[in-house]
């Protein structure tokens, strides 16, 4: 696999992620942990299904402790701070101290052995980050004094540095197979089960167009996506699609609009500029050098 296909692989992830909102308003008032259970426990199941037609796929579980404490950190640990992140937070506000992971991506990706952070790629994340600071900045009235909100943010800035350091993690160990997620994926609705019966009251779906939600998620933005990041992350070039990240909230506010949940606004059109403009630059090297491979 070439780096430019496995990089146009973790972009899909980028695009079933902007799914998330939408799906995820479809499924009712599940509680987080819960849905978290459901939706990771039918993406093991589906990665499980895969291995039918590949035998030995399974091997790929037998990797050392690192390996499962970074995968389980980068899925689980992710998600139950963005969760609680939620939970104190308003959400807008929330999402966008999150947003701060793709940038974070593109600076720690210069740590990494044979990577080098080049100005373009810094460019491109600024602009990114400021189309989605434009794109949300709509939204923030909290009181700084509340503090619930303040540890909400907190919570979310720290998951942003999880999921950031597990992206650029990934890089580090290239040798483990990506369907070693399977196995991340499994731990993680294990865990999130047990949160879920920890401090949760159950919430089962009440329509089938629910139910339908739930196994699309677990399909889509929290199954297929994460391989697909996993692909990405560890042959494709790791800043560019930290920076074209940015289009994860913008395509997902344009899911929102056409789902009827959000409305059309001068913010969007001039955050779409900056974000589409912003990926463009820090993807330089592999729109206009296409013989060049990624380091």
């Amino acid at each position: 696999m070439t780096p430019r296909t496995a990089t146009l692989i973790g972009l899909t992830a980028i695009l079933m992620w902007s799914l998330l909102s939408v799906m995820t308003v479809a499924t009712g008032k599940i509680p987080a942990f819960q849905l978290a259970g459901m939706t990771f426990a039918i993406g093991a199941l589906a990665g499980i299904a895969s291995w039918m037609f590949r035998p030995g796929a399974y091997r790929a579980l037998r990797q050392p402790v690192e390996v499962w404490l970074v995968g389980v950190m980068g899925l689980f640990l992710y998600h139950a701070l963005y969760f609680l992140a939620l939970r104190l937070a308003p959400p807008a506000e929330a999402g966008l101290v999150n947003y701060l992971w793709p940038l974070l991506i593109v600076l720690f990706s210069s740590l990494l052995p044979g990577e080098r952070l080049a100005p373009h790629h810094v460019i491109g994340a600024m602009l990114g980050l400021a189309g989605t600071v434009l794109l949300l900045s709509g939204n923030l009235h909290f009181e700084l004094e509340q503090l619930p909100q303040l540890l909400g943010l907190g919570a979310a800035f720290v998951a942003a540095f999880v999921w950031a350091g597990y992206s650029v993690m990934s890089r580090r160990f290239k040798a483990v197979p990506t369907d070693a997620v399977v196995g991340f994926c499994a731990v993680t609705a294990l865990l999130a089960t047990v949160n879920h019966l920890a401090v949760e009251t159950t919430v089962w779906p009440e329509t089938t167009a629910q139910w339908l939600a739930i196994v699309a998620l677990g399909v889509g933005p929290v199954g297929a996506a994460f391989f697909a990041w996993d692909i990405g992350m560890k042959r494709g070039d790791i800043r560019v699609l930290g920076a074209a990240s940015y289009a994860t909230p913008l395509l997902s506010t344009a899911f929102l609009i056409l789902a009827g949940f959000a409305k059309p606004s001068a913010n969007i059109a001039i955050a779409a500029i900056l974000i589409a403009g912003g990926g463009l630059i820090a993807a330089k090297d592999m729109v206009w050098k296409r013989g060049t491979p990624s380091s």
